[in-house]
């Protein structure tokens, strides 16, 4: 009798151990995903930058006049405005150079916005030319698409 409950205890403590590890995991997959998911379209952005393609760089933006960019010349709005900025500053892939982001932190806020700090440096074949900084990034999840909702990059 003394076997059988310990057997029946054990179970009981490997089921609610297991429940308690799935309940938890569950939840630290669920920010690591979004935050995988942030990370994958960032790392598009560098392919297209890097291959010279602004538009496509631009597609996490959010398209809408109320998307803010705080950069060296202060504050932009608007999807259209900032598009611009980066073709007028960025003519032709020589200027553009090779993009790196090195994301630092990405922090939940809830399901449907994260922030994402980290570490931009653009390289250039004369490497004089080189720049960099660091960037702060909102970005909310609308209509099942992460968009960058504002852009504080120094």
């Amino acid at each position: 009798m003394k076997k059988l409950k310990n057997s029946v205890n054990r179970i009981k403590y490997i089921f609610f151990l297991f429940l308690f590890i799935k309940c938890d995991g569950s939840k630290l997959n669920n920010n690591f995903d979004s935050c995988d998911e942030i990370y994958y379209l960032m790392e598009d952005q560098e392919k297209s930058w890097n291959s010279g393609n602004i538009d496509d760089f631009m597609i996490p933006y959010w398209k809408n006049d109320s998307l803010i960019f705080l950069g060296k010349s202060g504050v932009n709005y608007g999807w259209e405005k900032i598009n611009n900025n980066y073709k007028n500053n960025y003519k032709n892939t020589i200027e553009m150079g090779r993009l790196e982001f090195n994301n630092l932190i990405c922090k939940s806020l809830n399901d449907t916005t994260h922030i994402v700090t980290g570490k931009w440096s653009i390289y250039r074949l004369d490497s004089s030319k080189n720049i960099g900084g660091y960037y702060t990034l909102i970005w909310i999840k609308k209509d099942k698409d992460w968009k960058i909702i504002y852009d504080h990059t120094s």
